[in-house]
């Protein structure tokens, strides 16, 4: 599969690169990209939620009214759930939602996503580029020049770019994400998916 390959002010340099059949067009799998997504979700959650059952408030343990003669149901502690100020019945514990998945499925999931982008493409390439300085205003001016203002783009960047990163950071529909830790989930959640020329050869030794 052959794509042009473009300026970041959406020049074409006349150049073409080829992207991998066995990464960009092979047969997508649903299921595949349903767990990777899950994992990813699932491993963003910290798990510390909790509550004070009754064995966690403080308070007396004495007998707070006789068994008998009151005319009401009988209590043993202050704790029980039934007062105000008692502890709380199943309530959440601190747990551990991590995921495990094979490597060679959360690959599966990474080509099918990158796969679904090209068929439909939205898949655009351009040259390494860098900015002088941080400045959003630069990363929006690219993303005008390659008609993506208006959508969610993920840029994948072969090495850490302080500039790119910086100038992207305040623009909500702008992921800028290096491209050995490409994850399904913000290839899903992308409209677009720009690859820096350098990250291609990146893609197919990590993807293959």
């Amino acid at each position: 599969m052959k794509v042009s390959v473009l300026t970041y002010k959406g020049e074409d340099t006349g150049r073409k690169v080829s992207l991998s059949k066995e990464i960009f067009e092979v047969e997508p799998n649903d299921h595949a990209i349903y767990l990777d997504v899950k994992q990813y979700l699932a491993n963003q959650r910290q798990g510390t939620h909790a509550a004070k059952d009754r064995s966690k408030i403080t308070g007396s343990t004495r007998k707070i009214k006789r068994q008998k003669g009151t005319g009401t149901a009988r209590a043993g502690s202050i704790k029980n759930p039934l007062f105000k100020g008692g502890g709380r019945v199943f309530g959440p514990e601190p747990r551990n939602y991590t995921v495990k998945l094979n490597k060679k499925l959360k690959q599966m999931a990474r080509k099918s996503a990158l796969s679904y982008k090209a068929k439909e493409k939205n898949v655009s390439v351009v040259e390494d580029f860098t900015f002088e300085k941080p400045q959003t205003k630069n990363y929006i001016e690219m993303l005008n020049a390659l008609s993506l203002a208006d959508k969610k783009t993920l840029l994948v960047v072969p090495e850490s770019n302080k500039n790119i990163w910086l100038s992207a950071r305040n623009i909500p529909a702008a992921t800028v994400v290096l491209a050995d830790q490409v994850n399904t989930y913000d290839l899903i959640n992308a409209d677009c998916v720009i690859i820096s020329e350098g990250s291609v050869e990146k893609l197919n030794t990590i993807l293959n």
